[in-house]
């Protein structure tokens, strides 16, 4: 069934993509095919949970409560801080970084490997702002399959970024009633 139009689209498409890859960049290495794959990736992801919960047969809320939405914001917040910059979760990073050295109270500071197909991966789990996509809307379709469950987690997740907080400002405080 393939014709000479089809066998001429596969090349046609990747000097396009090439090209615009090159045009974009401006000389700078940018892994656009990684992104465009971690793109594909959470449609997908985002595709199985929308069918997983129309399965389930729950039917999605009028519109967001704002407590519901304080909550996972905090709970995306904290976690997407445990998974991208914690020491203790490293080790499911480390195939895909590099150790700098530390950054703030048990976080470290780790960059991207450069070898293919990690570059990408390695990006998106030491950003914060990155994992907080993946991480929102999991806690959003938590809620709407298992939501007393997800809330448990997500208001211990709260807990956890109000004690981050009072611990910073408890440290803060000594620090500067000790340096007078």
């Amino acid at each position: 069934m393939g014709t000479a139009a089809d066998s001429r689209f596969g090349p046609r498409l990747g000097k396009l993509l090439r090209r615009t890859g090159r045009e974009y960049s401006v000389g700078h290495e940018r892994p656009l095919g990684g992104y465009l794959a971690a793109m594909a990736g959470f449609g997908g992801y985002t595709a199985a949970w929308a069918v997983a919960i129309r399965r389930s047969g729950r039917e999605l809320p009028e519109r967001p409560e704002p407590w519901d939405v304080a909550l996972t914001a905090l709970a995306t917040f904290r976690l997407s801080r445990l998974l991208s910059r914690a020491s203790v979760t490293s080790p499911l990073r480390a195939p895909f970084t590099r150790y700098l050295g530390p950054q703030g109270p048990a976080e470290l500071r780790e960059e991207a490997t450069s070898e293919d197909g990690k570059e990408t991966i390695g990006e998106l789990l030491t950003c914060p702002f990155c994992m907080s996509v993946w991480v929102a809307f999991t806690l959003t379709a938590g809620q709407l399959l298992w939501p007393r469950a997800t809330r448990t987690a997500m208001g211990t997740l709260a807990a956890l970024a109000g004690a981050d907080a009072l611990q910073l400002a408890y440290g803060a405080l000594m620090d500067k009633v000790t340096d007078e």
